[in-house]
């Protein structure tokens, strides 16, 4: 069966999964969404014997069903290969009363190096099917993982240039860092006075403009989409939900059909969408757990069903969260108002007009297997003193605010099911923080030094992106108001 999708703000706006991809956003500034969510057609007893190159292949040959077998097992074996410092991918361990799903073995030790791993390959499989002859720009905002995962997966990849904008205030020093000093020709990496929700509206307007589109095309170009928005992202990210459940069976933790909790960190909501739809493939998931740092719109929005961005922007130590505009929620909205785009539409424009909207009852009726809460500083401080002091595992700050959420929620709650946390990144990327909650003695010393003594103090040794940029020079160093912009594209692309 080919799998169409559609826009969620036009339903006559239709595309198979390589032109999603190849378009990233769809017109209006919509996203693009499966008409049905593919059920799983492997027993839970065949994934569990796997490997997760194998799990990904029965995934996404679901999602994808305009790639051949060939295409589709290139891009997987290309992707999940050797840059991963583990040969499972994604390490499942259990820790407290909780397993933690470490999604941080890529090159660019966060979670985003599952989905951007295998994304230039997608796009370049698509644009070979679809006879695309102008150059793909990768368009990004970033609130600081996306940008260098994006950046690593897309460095020298022919036929394509990558552009990413991140809040210049608003990222840890070696997330900075790490962008910063990324090499590659085809590379570009700005700076922005303004957060990352500027950021991101900026990319959105720039893919939305009709007039921007048509100079390009005349030169040669169009653009796509590294963040989630793009379906290329976003279906690599379920292979690990269905992943994990098939590793808890195989190792005796389950029983088939056994139900499972799963914590996510959240910001932009693609990581927790992408656990709910493994949940509608058939994973047996039974609470999917939104944790949200202080910015806590989200956790607003589940308890009262109004999304309200009014609100000061707070930047915490969890910054890949620090988010009040969670694009992916979109893709929820229009499935729980009946795929209805004219609906979706006018509560996106609210959204735009005045900050906020209110979904209907029926809607969050359907939106009940979402329960949401939120972790202060505070909290988050205590979640990754109390495990390394308990289990000796140091947990970065987004993962530490997923643990403070997953004790909340069964102190409120009482549910004991086996829980799965998404543990988004490695600690070693926001080490300040990390050390400073553990023991703020360690405020005194220098980032490297912090480095080295979070290596001594965890016994892991100091993973090799952290290494690279311990010399590197910086090679991209623009910072520009967030209007100007698309006005920094365009010299890019020589059209200005």
């Amino acid at each position: 069966m080919s799998l169409i999708y559609k826009s969620t703000r036009n339903n006559n706006e239709t595309a198979t999964a390589s032109e999603a991809i190849l378009r990233g956003l769809a017109g209006q500034g919509g996203l693009y969404v499966p008409t049905e969510i593919p059920r799983l057609e492997t027993p839970f007893k065949d994934l569990s014997a796997m490997s997760y190159q194998e799990v990904a292949y029965e995934v996404m040959k679901l999602f994808l069903t305009d790639f051949t077998e060939e295409e589709l097992k290139h891009c997987i074996n290309n992707a999940y290969d050797k840059k991963f410092d583990t040969d499972h991918i994604a390490e499942l361990v259990k820790k407290g009363d909780a397993w933690f799903l470490e999604l941080f073995h890529g090159a660019t030790i966060a979670f985003k190096d599952m989905a951007l791993s295998i994304l230039p390959y997608l796009l370049t499989t698509s644009a070979k099917k679809n006879k695309v002859s102008n150059e793909i720009v990768i368009l990004t905002a970033t609130s600081g993982d996306t940008g260098k995962a994006a950046l690593a997966g897309f460095a020298d990849v022919p036929g394509t240039k990558i552009i990413v904008f991140y809040p210049k205030h608003g990222v840890s020093p070696i997330q900075e860092k790490q962008m910063v000093t990324q090499r590659g020709a085809n590379t570009y990496v700005i700076g922005i006075e303004g957060n990352f929700d500027d950021a991101q509206t900026g990319v959105k307007k720039m893919f939305s403009d009709p007039d921007l589109a048509r100079e390009m095309a005349e030169a040669g170009y169009q653009f796509s989409s590294a963040n989630s928005i793009n379906v290329g992202r976003l279906v690599p990210q379920v292979v690990y939900y269905v992943y994990s459940y098939a590793q808890l069976l195989k190792e005796g933790q389950i029983a088939e059909g056994d139900p499972v909790n799963v914590v996510v960190p959240t910001g932009n909501f693609g990581n927790i969408l992408a656990a709910y739809y493994a949940k509608q493939m058939g994973i047996p998931f039974a609470r999917l757990i939104c944790a949200s740092n202080e910015n806590k719109v989200l956790f607003d929005f589940f308890r009262t069903g109004c999304y309200d961005r009014n609100r000061d922007f707070i930047l915490t130590s969890s910054p890949s969260m620090d988010i009040l505009i969670s694009s992916n929620l979109e893709r929820l909205i229009y499935q729980t108002a009946g795929r209805d785009a004219d609906l979706n539409n006018k509560l996106m424009q609210e959204l735009s007009q005045k900050g906020s909207y209110t979904v209907t009852d029926q809607m969050r009726s359907q939106m009940e297997v979402f329960y949401g809460n939120y972790g202060s500083e505070e909290d988050t401080a205590e979640a990754i003193r109390t495990m390394y002091r308990e289990c000796g595992y140091v947990m970065d700050t987004h993962t530490a605010v997923a643990d403070s959420v997953y004790k909340k929620y069964v102190a409120e709650t009482g549910d004991k099911t086996i829980t799965v946390i998404a543990s988004t990144a490695s600690p070693f990327k926001f080490t300040r923080s990390v050390m400073n909650a553990i023991d703020p003695a360690y405020d005194s010393k220098g980032d490297f030094e912090l480095i080295d003594e979070l290596s001594r103090i965890s016994g892991v040794k100091v993973p090799q992106a952290i290494e690279d940029i311990r010399s590197a020079p910086v090679l991209h160093d623009t910072v520009c108001p967030t209007e100007d912009m698309a006005v920094h594209v365009k010299k890019i692309l020589g059209i200005d």
